[in-house]
């Protein structure tokens, strides 16, 4: 049922690691944040098929990575426009659309330049224009990774993105994590962080018009709540669901997130 596979795609622009699972009628598309500048999901069908298997029954889901190479100062809408170009070379004509953090960024930008992509839009954890925490925590980011210190980006990205109670877990294991996986360069990592300091869509989200929910945390401390609520007040119909007591992490920690997600893209 899983029917995990590994892709990659050749675009004008260079290569796009993308994987694919499910069977279903249905074509899913998801797009993960910033940390994707890291570690492209090159490798890494099975484990994310085994992680959201939940979705194979009923849909196709296809999760893409920007680019192997970016260019400096590539914008949200920029990688939005390389996303349609994957879309495209794959003969998907529309999806629904669920983007985290970054990726929810640019799922705003290819519903509101390529409104036929989209059937349905989740995004999750984002915002639509740059806040005072956002600019603190990318700054931070930027430091660190221009000190090639990864450790840090993953330790500090746990202590924003979890509760606590995931945190007395997790802590060790991102200890761990940051010891191994290092990437040979921060190159792609600092474009996309810089990206989502100058990302946005403010002004043009009254444009979308496919069905869109938006799933925030009450605590998160990458993005905050409020960038929820900010993005479902200029969405026409667009549904809001605020996780109290949860985070940036709450795609991992709310017990019924894909469920919502399903239900919604069905």
């Amino acid at each position: 049922m899983l029917q995990a596979q590994n892709g990659c795609l050749d675009l004008p622009d260079g290569r796009v690691d993308y994987i694919r699972f499910g069977s279903g009628a249905k074509s899913l598309v998801m797009l993960p944040g910033v940390g994707d500048g890291l570690k492209t999901v090159k490798g890494m069908a099975l484990p994310f098929a085994l992680l959201y298997r939940s979705l194979a029954k009923d849909f196709t889901v296809y999760v893409f990575s920007r680019r192997r190479e970016l260019s400096a100062g590539m914008t949200t809408r920029d990688m939005a426009e390389e996303l349609n170009c994957a879309l495209e070379a794959l003969g998907l004509r529309s999806a629904a659309v669920v983007g985290v953090s970054q990726g929810g960024m640019i799922a705003q930008w290819l519903a509101i330049d390529h409104p036929d992509k989209v059937e349905k839009l989740v995004l999750t954890v984002t915002l639509c224009r740059a806040n005072a925490v956002i600019r603190d925590v990318i700054a931070r980011w930027i430091a660190m990774a221009e000190r090639g210190d990864y450790k840090g980006i993953m330790l500090d990205t746990a202590e924003r993105s979890y509760s606590e109670k995931r945190l007395k877990q997790t802590r060790l294991e991102y200890r761990l994590l940051g010891s191994v996986g290092k990437p040979k360069s921060f190159e792609r990592f600092l474009i996309q962080a810089r990206s989502c300091v100058t990302h946005d869509t403010y002004e043009l989200l009254p444009r979308i018009g496919c069905p869109t929910l938006v799933i925030g945390g009450r605590e998160d401390k990458i993005v905050t709540g409020e960038a929820s609520m900010e993005i479902a007040e200029r969405i026409p119909g667009s549904e809001l669901v605020l996780y109290d007591g949860l985070g940036h992490g709450l795609y991992e920690e709310a017990p019924d997130f894909l469920q919502r997600v399903a239900e919604f893209c069905r």
